[in-house]
């Protein structure tokens, strides 16, 4: 049987590494967009919660801070199925019996 986490102790990446890496690291979304390669509005969506981490950006931020991709990938994958956890009753989906 799997453990259920509470949504309530699920954080979105984006909000994570806002809050724990960027701000502490005091650089502009901005001067961060400039040194990722990437659009000041797509970093600035991910940070403010709106966005999913895909695999480049993880990596970016590996390279850049040292975090892990694959961790903040793990946190990504654990918010969204908190979400979808929150509504699971509403997916009508039976088990399949006899399975070869």
């Amino acid at each position: 049987m799997a453990l259920k986490m509470h949504p309530s102790l699920t954080v979105h990446v984006g909000d994570w590494l806002k809050t724990e890496i960027v701000e502490p690291a005091s650089i502009s979304v901005k001067d961060l967009s400039d040194h990722f390669g990437v659009s000041r509005q797509a970093l600035s969506t991910l940070l403010n919660g709106n966005a999913g981490l895909s695999a480049e950006m993880a990596i970016r931020f590996e390279k850049a801070f040292g975090v892990r991709a694959d961790t903040l990938l793990r946190m990504q994958t654990s918010f969204e199925l908190a979400q979808a956890r929150q509504h699971e009753d509403n997916i009508k989906v039976q088990k399949l019996q006899n399975v070869a």
